[in-house]
């Protein structure tokens, strides 16, 4: 009798574990996964990066003084409409040695001539970092000294007649502005350098 109670109970162990691996497939790899994670589970929060750093603007180069000198230059030097009423007309000049003789510098250059092949020069020379008046008291020119109103503006004049040739400088700063003027006779020369000395002046002013 006791015999035949353990086979019923084995019979029933067997059936009920037969009936709960039924549920299941038989994979190993699957069987004795982790659990999938229960709801209400916490999780770490995203790593947020810190904002970009704006783009630096790009510094602006100084501007070469060379090249502002020689702009000044070219801008203080007479223009045909400022000779017109000498009755002359673009071509090359005639001028004096004490021109050629300044300091080397950002030098602009324009000429005119008249009817009769006389001619007027203009030069405007930047020195960038000196001083235009130390270079017209240290101009070295030839001839008689020409008297001249005071200019207004300027910080030195000087002016020469070298025969029938006469020569102005004046200066500003670091400009220096020479006038030469080639005629007939010493007398026209001079006076064509007075006529054209107020336009000269008001040009070298303005770009100081």
């Amino acid at each position: 009798m006791r015999h035949r109670q353990v086979l019923a109970v084995a019979a029933v162990a067997l059936v009920g574990l037969t009936s709960a691996c039924g549920n299941r497939p038989n994979d190993l790899e699957t069987y004795y996964d982790d659990p999938t994670p229960v709801n209400g589970a916490t999780s770490s929060a995203p790593v947020i990066p810190p904002p970009a750093a704006p783009p630096s603007s790009p510094t602006s180069a100084a501007p070469d003084p060379r090249i502002l000198a020689a702009g000044a230059a070219s801008a203080g030097l007479l223009s045909d409409e400022d000779v017109a009423e000498e009755g002359v007309a673009p071509g090359p000049g005639k001028a004096s040695g004490c021109l050629s003789g300044l300091a080397q510098g950002e030098r602009r250059s324009a000429s005119w001539v008249y009817p009769s092949g006389s001619g007027i020069t203009h030069e405007v020379t930047a020195y960038a970092g000196g001083s235009g008046a130390d270079v017209v008291s240290a101009a070295d020119c030839a001839g008689q000294v020409l008297t001249i109103a005071p200019q207004p503006g300027v910080s030195q004049q000087r002016a020469w007649c070298d025969g029938a040739t006469c020569t102005v400088l004046v200066a500003k700063g670091e400009l220096v502005s020479a006038l030469s003027v080639a005629a007939s006779t010493p007398a026209r020369a001079a006076d064509a350098a007075k006529r054209l000395l107020p336009k000269v002046v008001a040009k070298l002013v303005a770009q100081q």
